[in-house]
């Protein structure tokens, strides 16, 4: 019996079906003659589910789905124009010097090396964005219904879904486009979940105009704003203004943008979005004001009417930490061929006006330095003192001060070997050697453009003579002055001089020495005990006396005090050597230098010499007698 009924039963089951998708099919032809001229093809949606088959699965027209998106935003093909300073700036530059970068302040946000489309790339639409022709609708469904659908909205400003149909979404507020969305959704499926989202912007045209770098017409997002629009077309000009920047819109005026209120507050509170048809004017340029000097960021500022000093030290964001804050100097334009600057004096001018073409300078406080009397003295003092250490010390200080705030010396100290280094000194010294450096320079390439060659040797020898001094004069270059202050006292004294301290000043006093130290040409350079009564010459000998090659008569002491003894001082005998430096009392802490003869000749050499000069002498005088007779 049940095999006779099942084919009726299958049979049941098949027209059911047949008869639901017939209706299904109905209700789509009805859905469908409900927009007149917007077929949907067959492939653009699955055959209706049967129970337990799945969910309906759309996709969006073919159009949509292979039509390639025109850009939002037109990229600009001119590169960013480099930055051209105006007139002004250009005399601002100059005033302010090389080490200086003064621009127009402002100028790098809107006038840098962007096109201005770096601000369009992922734009995050606000919830009151109203949707328009152009813009992109992601539809995502799911549940009874699968879909992804990325829609435009065409000129009629729809969006069109499939098995769904037309939807009105133009002049719709973001925030309200998910609810109009799915109420047109649930009047064809039921039990599904939406996600309704804006894809790719439209893009409006805007018009740029005035005073700016590229005016022109340009295609920007529509969520660009009258900042993005100056952006692309450059920025004001050197002649534009930063601070009268106009938003039509037709006839009207819709908004007046101050670009100093970005700069200075952070306040975009006038930087409107754009509409499709809007322009953005760039006015004339107004007062414009340089600031150079001791403040933060030194520029040329544009001032309103009404604008004064203490607005225009707001604007380069104030004195730095070492700038004087009393005073100001101002070149004034209208005033430049009589008295030229004037001096402000702060707080009480801070409220003075100022003209087209001022320029403002600020001055360090440390640039210039205070007179030594009224500076507090930065003195180290090392050594044999109890404290040894750095002091601040009060004006008028001396030595003694110093030493007194060092606890004094110890029983070991040597003051006569006392090192006192000053930084004035020392920078006066290094003047004076560059300077002596700079001759001894100039006379050895007189000398040697002066000096005739006779023959190969004495070329060669020339030449090794030119390198050779080419060698001693780039050692000396890298020798430096010390600021050593040589201290006139006695080997045995118990004070220092009583000399007024400078800020700066170290004081090292050593121990004791107890050695004499003989270098150079000697058979046994080295450091010997200091003994009472011995004298240079004893100290010479005990280093095995001068060698063969020395220079006898130019050995010289340099003692412990920075003071130093030569042979050049006393009379010599009539071999070259020195009648009191041998007999010289030696000091502890004594360096004798022995230096090596440097213009050596051999005894054939001098031969030689001599008998070129008495062949010539010889032929000189045969000449005179001849001419005689």
């Amino acid at each position: 019996m049940l095999l006779r009924t099942w084919p009726t039963r299958a049979l049941k089951l098949i027209a059911g079906a047949l008869i639901g998708l017939g209706a299904l099919m109905v209700g789509a032809q009805a859905q469908t003659s409900l927009n007149p001229g917007l077929p949907l093809p067959a492939a653009e949606f699955s055959e209706p589910a049967t129970a337990g088959s799945g969910p309906v699965r759309l996709r969006a027209p073919a159009a949509e789905r292979t039509a390639p998106r025109e850009p939002a935003v037109q990229a600009d093909p001119a590169a960013a124009a480099p930055y051209v300073p105006g007139e002004f700036e250009r005399y601002v530059q100059q005033q302010a010097g090389p080490d200086a970068t003064v621009r127009r302040f402002g100028a790098e946000l809107v006038t840098g090396a962007l096109d201005g489309r770096g601000a369009e790339l992922s734009p995050l639409a606000p919830a009151d964005y109203i949707i328009g022709p152009g813009d992109e609708v992601l539809v995502t469904l799911w549940g009874s219904v699968d879909a992804d659908l990325r829609l435009m909205v065409d000129r009629g400003g729809r969006i069109t879904i499939p098995r769904v149909g037309a939807v009105q979404v133009a002049g719709v507020l973001l925030s309200e486009l998910p609810a109009v969305v799915n109420r047109r959704v649930a009047s064809v499926f039921r039990n599904f979940e939406s996600s309704v989202a804006l894809g790719q912007l439209r893009g409006i045209r805007v018009f740029v105009s005035g005073f700016v770098v590229r005016p022109g017409a340009y295609t920007v997002s529509s969520l660009s704003t009258v900042l993005t629009a100056l952006m692309r077309a450059g920025g004001p000009s050197a002649a534009g203004s930063f601070r009268a920047i106009e938003l039509r819109r037709g006839a009207a005026l819709v908004a007046r943008f101050d670009l100093y209120d970005l700069l200075l507050n952070g306040d975009r509170s006038a930087d409107r979005v754009l509409q499709a048809g809007d322009v953005v004017h760039v006015g004339p340029v107004g007062t414009q004001v340089g600031f150079i000097g001791s403040v933060n960021n030194p520029a040329v500022i544009e001032l309103k009417p009404g604008e004064t000093v203490a607005d225009a030290l707001r604007m380069v964001g104030g004195f730095t930490a070492v700038a004087d804050r009393t005073r100001l100097a101002v070149e004034r334009l209208a005033e430049r061929k009589a008295s030229r600057i004037a001096q402000l004096d702060l707080p009480r001018d801070e409220r003075a006006g100022l003209s087209h073409g001022d320029l403002l300078r600020a001055f360090s406080a440390v640039s210039a330095a205070l007179p030594v009397q009224r500076q507090a003295k930065r003195v180290r003092v090392e050594g044999e003192v109890l404290r040894p250490g750095d002091y601040v010390l009060p004006e008028n200080s001396s030595v003694h001060d110093a030493i007194r705030a060092a606890g004094g010396y110890t029983p070991g100290a040597y003051l006569f070997a006392t090192e006192f280094s000053r930084l004035s000194v020392q920078r006066t010294q290094q003047e004076n050697y560059d300077r002596a450096l700079r001759d001894l320079e100039t006379d050895f390439a007189r000398a040697a453009g002066a000096q005739r060659v006779a023959s190969t040797e004495e070329a060669t020898t020339q030449q090794a003579r030119a390198a050779g001094t080419q060698r001693l004069v780039e050692r000396l270059r890298t020798l430096r002055p010390t600021g050593r202050i040589v201290l006139q006292i006695e080997p045995d004294a118990a004070e220092l001089p009583d000399l007024a301290l400078e800020d700066g000043d170290r004081i090292f006093i050593p121990a004791r020495p107890t050695t004499v130290g003989v270098f150079g040409s000697v058979f046994n350079a080295a450091s010997y005990l200091h003994l009472p009564g011995r004298s240079v010459g004893d100290y010479v000998q005990l280093a095995g006396g001068p060698t063969k090659g020395a220079d006898r008569g130019s050995v010289f002491v340099v003692r412990s005090n920075g003071s130093v003894v030569s042979s050049a001082q006393g009379g010599r005998t009539w071999y070259g050597r020195s009648e009191g430096l041998d007999q010289l009392p030696a000091k502890p802490g004594d360096t004798v230098f022995v230096p090596e003869e440097m213009d050596k000749t051999t005894f054939l050499q001098a031969a030689k010499d001599w008998t070129q000069i008495v062949f010539q002498f010889g032929l000189g005088v045969a000449g005179i007698v001849s001419a005689t007779r």
